[in-house]
This record gives structure tokens, C-alpha cells and sequence, in this order.
């Protein structure tokens, strides 16, 4: 398929800016991808459309306060800057964006902080606008690490036009959230309460956990027309010997397995084994996923309403139909229906 044919209009008003009062209180489109056929409901009734034995998948990864912003020495010109991830602990050195990357060299130093008692030396330019950073801090890591990220800020997508609040930092992240390493959150998990997970685990539907920690890559421009050309993003993620035994053991029973979020779906064709079952995994994934493509183990998908052009409506048409998407997304934006991480769901059974 062709980049262009993923253009579709969206209302700038129906980008969601503010996450919905309860988690679970979000609406959600039921997409039957057989049939086509659309329900309108809302999230909290997930649980309705799956049985005691099956499986929801959900991502533990944690999205840490990546956005910073620090002081230029002798100029004092404010620097944006954006951690990506930490490179070597014991030097502490750190691969970020830095904007305006033109003012910024090698051996510049960057001050941070109220009292600029964070300092940080550029010693490599890794792109055009990144840089790699060793943080001249003399301590153990650990304290280091909670004072550089009581610097930051939530990193909220490019879209959502406004300043981080305090909230942010609670909202933009799921409540299982526990293996720190994202810069993006997995936003199809954000809609799952306590509550929900409370009702799940009583009518016997199964939670499985999997680790894949999102970057900006999920938010970069494509620049080819030829969908075959373009090339993801490395990203660290792990799936350990408990998930597998749940993976295999749910699809043996023939119970359904349902994939929360793109970053799910992705990590488990990334560890899909030839007879349909998954093994244990820990590394890096590239995979793009765009149709047409047969997907081995998800049964069902659950993921909010993506950007025009974006990875991630590729990899739901994908799961779904081109058609069928295309199609929701039409009777989406008719429903006025949130769009973005703070936005509604949609679930593909």
C-alpha cells in the first residue's frame, strides 16, 4: 500500500488536549472486521466482549519526564531538550534531542535547574538534532536519576498543543506502568481502571504483561510513498517465559487473545514462532506493520484513533481492513469521537 492512502481529514477540535475524567469512562467503537459492522460504547464494557479463559495483553513499560530545559553557558540561550535514553549508567551519558540543534556543539556545556546545579557536556552529535550528553553529576545513580527527572516534564505528543501540567504526569501513563524506559505511553492501556481490572480478573478474563518501550519513532514523518521503503525505529522490548506459557496455553485452549495497544500487537509478531506460537524475547523490534498482513496470534485489538499518515493506523488497518478502518474512522470523526493519546478507543474483534 501507498502512504497517501492513509490521508484521511481530521477536525483539529476532535484532537483530544485533556484525558477524560475516569480512565475507563472514554467511549470506544466496536469494529467487527468480518463483518464491518460498528457498535458505539464505551470502554468501561471491554469485559463484555470476552470470556473466562481469555487473554488481554497490556504493556508495563513507564514513560519517564523526558523534556527538559536547560541554559546554554555564556550565551544563556534556553535549549530544549529531549531524553531519549540513557546510554551508559556508570558515565551517565544520555542520546537526546536538542532544539535549536544549530546553536549547539560539541564540548558545549547546558545548565539546568533553578540553581543550574545539573550540568551536562555535549560530547557527540548522533543526528542532525541529536546529541549524546554525559551529565557531570558526582553521586550514586539512583540520585541522580530522581533529580534529573524532577527537571523534566511529561512528554506529550507532538499534536496535543499546550504546556505539561502536574496531572499530566499521573494521566499520560497506564496504572500498571512499572519498567521505566518509555518516551511515548501506550495509550490503548491508559483506558483500564482498577476497577476494570478488578472485573476481569473475577469473570476470569486473564491479563498478561509484556515490556516495549516507545519512541518518537511512533511519531515520525514518513517520507515515502512506497510503504516497503520505510524503516522503523529500533525499540527495546521483552517478553518473558510467564507471558509465553499464557500466550500459548490461551490459543491451545482456542480462547481469544486480545492485543491492548499497537506497541502489543507489534511485540508479539516480533516473537511469533512458525506454528502460531509465541517465544521468549528480549532485544530490539523494527517491525512495521502495514496491510496486507496475517496476524498469528491476536484474535482481538483494542488501540485509540491515530494521526492521518501515522504507523499506527497502518498497523490497525492492517489488523482490521483497510476498508473497515477507513470506514470507522469516517463514522469516528461523523460521531465526534476523540481523537490521540488522551482520545476514545476502538476494538477490533
Amino acid at each position: 500500500m501507498k502512504l497517501s492512502e492513509f490521508k484521511y481529514k481530521l477536525p483539529e477540535e476532535l484532537i483530544a488536549l485533556e484525558p477524560t475524567e475516569s480512565r475507563d469512562e472514554a467511549r470506544m467503537l466496536v469494529l467487527n472486521k468480518k463483518t464491518g459492522e460498528i457498535e458505539h460504547k464505551l470502554f468501561k464494557e471491554f469485559i463484555n466482549y470476552f470470556d473466562d479463559g481469555d487473554l488481554a495483553i497490556l504493556n508495563d513499560t513507564q514513560v519517564f519526564p523526558a523534556k527538559l530545559y536547560g541554559n546554554k553557558e555564556k550565551t544563556g540561550a534556553k535549549i530544549e531538550v529531549f531524553l531519549l535514553r540513557e546510554l551508559n549508567s556508570d558515565l551517565k551519558l544520555w542520546d537526546v534531542l536538542v532544539e535549536p540543534a544549530r546553536k549547539i556543539r560539541i564540548g558545549n556545556k547546558l545548565y539546568f535547574g533553578v540553581d543550574e546545579s545539573m550540568v551536562a557536556e555535549v560530547i557527540d552529535n548522533t543526528t542532525s538534532r541529536g546529541r549524546t550528553l554525559r551529565f557531570l553529576y558526582d553521586g550514586p545513580h539512583d540520585e541522580f536519576k530522581a533529580n534529573l527527572f524532577a527537571l523534566g516534564q511529561t512528554p506529550l505528543p507532538y499534536y496535543i498543543k499546550r504546556e505539561p501540567v502536574p496531572e499530566d504526569a499521573e494521566r499520560y501513563q497506564t496504572i500498571f506502568a512499572k519498567n521505566e524506559g518509555a518516551v511515548v505511553a501506550p495509550a490503548a492501556g491508559i483506558h483500564f481502571s482498577r476497577e476494570l481490572l478488578k472485573r476481569m480478573e473475577i469473570k476470569g478474563v486473564n491479563q498478561g504483561f509484556l515490556t516495549l518501550h516507545l519512541g518518537l519513532g511512533n511519531f515520525r514523518e514518513i517520507d515515502v510513498e512506497d510503504l516497503t521503503k520505510h524503516r522503523m525505529d529500533s525499540e527495546q522490548m521483552l517478553v518473558d517465559e510467564t507471558l509465553v506459557q499464557q500466550v500459548n496455553s490461551t490459543k491451545d485452549a482456542g480462547h481469544k487473545v486480545c492485543a491492548v495497544g499497537a506497541s502489543v500487537l507489534r511485540a508479539l509478531e516480533s516473537t511469533t514462532a512458525m506454528d502460531g506460537h509465541i517465544k521468549p524475547y528480549d532485544g530490539w523490534t523494527n517491525k512495521f506493520i502495514f496491510p496486507p498482513y496475517d496476524f498469528s496470534v491476536a484474535d482481538a485489538f483494542v488501540t485509540n484513533f491515530h494521526m492521518p499518515y501515522s504507523v499506527m493506523l497502518m498497523l490497525t488497518a492492517a489488523f482490521g481492513g483497510y476498508d473497515n478502518v477507513m470506514n470507522a474512522y469516517q463514522v469516528a470523526i461523523k460521531e465526534k469521537y476523540r481523537f490521540g493519546a488522551y482520545g476514545d478507543a476502538m476494538l477490533i474483534i
